[in-house]
């Protein structure tokens, strides 16, 4: 799949589409996603979501915080949050490659499948993760749980009706994988791959269900110590 994919096809106004035709069940994992992040935001806290779109997660995160940064490769999609929100500090970037300096922030997230969809390799989106948070912060990246596979496939079937996405490749789909015949293809990370990318990249992470619908990986930079990559 082409990593510009969303930036080309998949932006603004038709991203946000694709939550709006969302089941109810569907629905309740999104927000579960954003209840489970807001419990780790403290006011003043400098939060940087990868992958951040319109703004549907990190838009109410930052109101808690205060401070929030958004990066995304789709430039429509950062106008659109720049318009609705432009208290918001937003920019077009590879996250493989951040521009900020080493310990710039409080909590790095990555939510929604973003670890699989934005097809920077996973140790590069760490590392990278790891360098820009501070001591004592927090990394959350999270993807799909196993069990949440039927809602997941019903909800890209109708974004396939809709048009959003190119017709399903029924032969190609299934076990976690969906592929669309205009290249798309959604993977998800289970927790024994999260499980090991924490160790390639010589942390502690805890991985765990939410709403039986995320698999997190939840990552803690010890406050005696931080990445020097």
């Amino acid at each position: 799949m082409d990593r510009s994919y969303y930036a080309k096809k998949l932006s603004s106004v038709r991203l946000e589409r694709v939550y709006a035709i969302a089941s109810p069940r569907v629905k309740q994992y999104l927000q579960a996603e954003i209840d489970h992040v807001a419990g780790f935001v403290k006011p003043g806290d400098r939060v940087l979501e990868l992958g951040c779109g319109y703004g549907r997660v990190l838009g109410p995160l930052a109101r808690i915080a205060g401070q929030g940064w958004g990066v995304d490769n789709a430039l429509e999609s950062l106008r659109l949050f720049h318009q609705r929100d432009p208290e918001r500090l937003l920019a077009a970037m590879d996250v493989g490659v951040l521009a900020f300096k080493a310990h710039s922030f409080d909590l790095v997230l990555g939510v929604q499948n973003f670890i699989s969809a934005c097809k920077v390799a996973p140790n590069q989106l760490l590392q990278e993760s790891l360098r820009v948070v501070r001591p004592g912060g927090r990394i959350l990246l999270s993807s799909y749980a196993t069990g949440f596979w039927s809602h997941r496939l019903a909800w890209f079937r109708r974004q396939a009706q809709e048009g959003l996405l190119g017709p399903i490749d029924q032969g190609a789909t299934g076990k976690g994988v969906i592929v669309c015949r205009d290249g798309f293809r959604s993977t998800t990370f289970s927790p024994h791959a999260f499980e090991k990318l924490a160790k390639d990249c010589n942390v502690t992470a805890q991985v765990y269900l939410v709403d039986d619908s995320s698999v997190f990986c939840e990552i803690r930079v010890p406050a005696c110590q931080a990445s020097g990559r």
